[in-house]
Order: structure tokens, then sequence, then C-alpha cells
């Protein structure tokens, strides 16, 4: 690694104008002196810019300026490119492991059977439990628009059955001839998602745990049919008088 090659990438200003947020590093920290942290995160002290930027030679590292704000500025002996890329792989994790939000719709009407109240409310039930919101849609036709406390009270209905699941986000209220509800979810998508998973971990390891068990009842009965000793059929001969003389 050569001391000079990161100076570049240390420019305040890029080439397009725009200003860099990358920390100073090496001669582009313009102080006279800086309080100095080793590479093991050990407190130096209070040294003269000229001694830092010594030592980061010897050391075949880089000084990089982690505190601008402070006084002295603080300054840290680092490999600033495997820094770099170990910030990057990190973030690249973290947003491989964020998962958007996504709002499912569930449409109902203010004289809803109540068989299509229960599929409907199952619907509800499997979003929330994997972790989404659902925005619950109340559509008036005519005129039911005139008798607002029917949609009032259906939405009202389904958030105390889906409580256990969701909470009510948003409360209701009239947009138009619809009138609206947001349900969150208790669980976050990362965590709902966790617990599917542990479902059917715990199903497999049931499913095989069952299969075994048969297998091991299966082989006990073999073993127990082919211990028993073998009964001979009975024939003519066996019901006669061993005395008769069939001479």
């Amino acid at each position: 690694m050569l001391f000079d090659t990161r100076l570049q990438s240390a420019q305040l200003i890029s080439p397009g104008g725009h200003i860099s947020t990358e920390p100073r590093i090496n001669d582009r920290i313009r102080v006279n002196e800086v309080r100095l942290v080793g590479p093991a995160g050990e407190q130096v002290g209070i040294v003269r810019i000229e001694d830092a930027l010594r030592l980061a030679r010897e050391s075949e590292l880089d000084l990089v300026e982690v505190a601008p704000m402070a006084r002295p500025p603080v300054a840290k002996l680092m490999d600033y490119g495997k820094f770099k890329y170990e910030n990057a792989q990190k973030a690249r994790e973290s947003r491989r492991n964020q998962t958007n939000t996504v709002i499912k719709e569930m449409k109902l009407r203010p004289k809803i059977d109540s068989h299509d109240y229960e599929t409907k409310k199952g619907h509800v039930v499997r979003f929330l439990k994997a972790g989404d919101k659902v925005k619950i849609t109340i559509m008036f036709r005519g005129r039911e628009q005139s008798r607002p406390e029917l949609g009032f009270n259906l939405l009202r209905r389904l958030a105390t059955d889906v409580e256990e699941f969701g909470f009510v986000e948003s409360s209701p209220k009239q947009d138009g001839r619809n009138m609206l509800m947001v349900l969150g979810p208790h669980k976050r998508k990362t965590e709902a998602r966790a617990d599917q998973r542990a479902e059917r971990d715990r199903r497999a390891e049931q499913r095989k745990a069952d299969a075994d068990a048969e297998q091991a009842e299966q082989l006990a009965s073999r073993e127990a049919a082919a211990s028993e000793p073998s009964k001979r059929k009975r024939g003519p001969a066996d019901n006669m008088d061993p005395d008769i003389d069939l001479g």
C-alpha cells in the first residue's frame, strides 16, 4: 500500500462540483496538530501534524480525520481502503436486510354476509401475520351513503377480531363514497418472516419425527412376528387315534 495513493479519494470537492462526504486523509488534513488515535484505538495524544503523518508513513497506514469539529481534530491511523470496503459491505448487508413496507388492501361492503366477512377477515389476518399493513375500504353505494355508522361499526368489529395480529394505525375516516382504515402488524416483516421460517422448520421436524416413529413401529412389528414360533397346519392324520393299526 502506498501512502499517497489515497489523496484523490479524499478530495473535499468532487470533480462534478459536489461536496464530498468522505473524511480528509493524509496531506489533506490542514491543521497544525491533531489528537492522534492509534490503529488499535489507543490514545497517543496531541501531536504535530508532521509527526502524525510520519507515523502513518512508517506504519504504512493512512492518517484519517475522524472528528474534524473537535479541538484539536481527532485523527486515527488506519488502512483507509480496508475501512471503506468494510463500511460498503456493512451498508450493502443493511440494504439487503431492509424490507419495503407493503400495504395490502381489502374491500368490504357495509352489509357483508357472515361467510364473506370470515373469508376476508382470514385474508387480513394472513397479511398482518406476514408483517404487512392492510388498508380496509368500506364501499358505500346508493342509500348506504346516508348510513356511515354501518361502515364504522364494521371496521370497529374487524379491528377487534384481528387485534391479536394488528392494531389500528389510522382510524376510520370518510373518503368520498368510501370509508378507510389502516391496520398495522404487531411484528415487523423481518420478524414475521423469521417466525414463518421457524414454523416451517418445526413442521418439517415434526413430519420427520412422525415418519421415524412409524418406521420404528413397523420394524418392531416385523421383529415380533419373526420371533413367534411357526404354527403348523393340522392335517387329517392329526385327528386319528394313534392306537389304530392301519395295516
